[in-house]
């Protein structure tokens, strides 16, 4: 099973990284502080689309009140834009961290 999912991950380039970890060369100080904030990052990423969903269900419940409306809106927008600020953030942290290591 680990051989097929292995060359699987090498079919779309991800199999350098799958041998790092599993040869257990991913145990630097580098690697470790890049899994903690690409994990926050993805926790906060999470909490972005919950908040767009809520927003989405206050919208369809708002009953047409103006005031309920324009908070369902704010709230969506403000998802979104958390939702794009969390993925900068990981773009700008991995590319960061691949310039540091040499990549």
């Amino acid at each position: 099973m680990k051989d097929i999912i292995t060359k699987k991950f090498a079919e779309i380039g991800a199999s350098s990284k799958l041998d790092y970890v599993a040869n257990g060369k991913g145990n630097d100080i580098n690697t470790a502080i890049t899994s903690i904030i690409n994990g926050v990052i993805g926790l906060l990423a999470i909490v972005c689309v919950v908040v767009i969903i809520v927003g989405g269900i206050n919208y369809m419940t708002s009953g047409g009140d103006a005031g309920k409306v324009k908070t369902a809106k704010n709230t969506i927008l403000y998802g979104l834009i958390g939702l794009v600020i969390c993925v900068l953030a990981f773009a700008i942290v991995n590319w960061l961290v691949g310039i540091l290591k040499g990549n």
